[in-house]
């Protein structure tokens, strides 16, 4: 029996697996989530230093997604292994720095659990597949970009780019779409925005959204198809304007300080590539 054979015989095989593996990478998605932003700083500062032909007074301490490796951002205490279990960790330490019993973010639990759930969540709408494998590295690459966005406003080329080729490489395989509709989705995804936003700083004078939200599209039209963009569309659209009224009436959220458009991109995206055929088959029906 391989091991291909003994996970599609045994789900609790299966879902063990995605569980474990699932919060093992939100794990890691915490540190991409902190440290990629601060690594794209650092590349642009040192860019500007050289162009400008400053020089550069800061020290240079190697910083990347390895190294350093995590402490307490208050009393430098180095995080050993078993405060790195995911979720466990957090709730033996009961959020508290295990040194200076500092508190911890409490979105670090929260992206490991988030990111576990949606794993098993592709895990039982796909089964053991190479749709499965495919869908994972999406769900994983969108939670990172969305806490990215919802931080910084960044989405960062590093992640959209390998999520807009991955997609079309799978297209290959038919595994979503076929190659056309792949290339056609990308194509369509990212003029879609382009247009928009021309239009809207034509009519404005303003900027409505940043480059990554055309590239982010292009990479959920490459996976999905140019039919399922116009879902994507309305559903970011809709949540994003729901949420950005809430934000305003409700936490009085300047309404000058831009709200990223790329987290609600992200989740309508994760759900038109589970359920979106369901839902344009329901609205029509409907």
């Amino acid at each position: 029996m391989t091991f291909i054979e003994a996970l599609q015989q045994h789900d609790w095989l299966f879902y063990g697996l995605v569980i474990f593996v699932g919060l093992s990478v939100g794990s890691f998605l915490n540190v991409v989530i902190y440290r990629l932003p601060v690594m794209m700083e650092n590349d642009w500062r040192q860019q500007c230093t050289e162009f400008l032909e400053l020089e550069d007074t800061a020290k240079e301490t190697k910083f990347s997604l390895a190294t350093p490796a995590s402490t307490c951002p208050k009393c430098g205490h180095k995080i050993r292994a078993w405060e790195n279990i995911p979720v466990i960790s957090y709730l033996l330490l009961k959020g508290k720095c295990a040194s200076c019993k500092t508190s911890i973010s409490a979105e670090y639990p929260l992206i490991e659990t988030i990111t576990a759930i949606a794993s098993i969540i592709i895990a039982n709408h796909y089964g053991v597949s190479l749709q499965t494998l495919s869908a994972l590295f999406f769900t994983w690459a969108l939670i990172a970009l969305t806490m990215i966005d919802f931080h910084k406003q960044l989405l960062p080329d590093s992640i959209v780019f390998p999520l807009l080729w991955l997609g079309i490489l799978i297209s290959l395989f038919d595994t979503f779409v076929n190659l056309q509709t792949s290339v056609i989705g990308a194509m369509a995804g990212y003029l879609t925005l382009w247009s928009i936003y021309h239009l809207f700083k034509i009519l404005t004078g303003k900027e409505g959204m940043g480059y990554g939200d055309f590239k982010l599209l292009a990479a959920l039209g490459a996976w999905m198809g140019w039919k399922m963009l116009p879902l994507i569309i309305v559903m970011s659209s809709f949540v994003g304007a729901i949420i950005g009224i809430t934000m305003i009436v409700f936490v009085r959220h300047d309404k000058n300080v831009p709200i990223p458009f790329g987290p609600f991109l992200a989740i309508a995206g994760w759900i038109a590539l589970i359920w979106g055929e369901s839902i344009t088959s329901n609205w029509f029906y409907f």
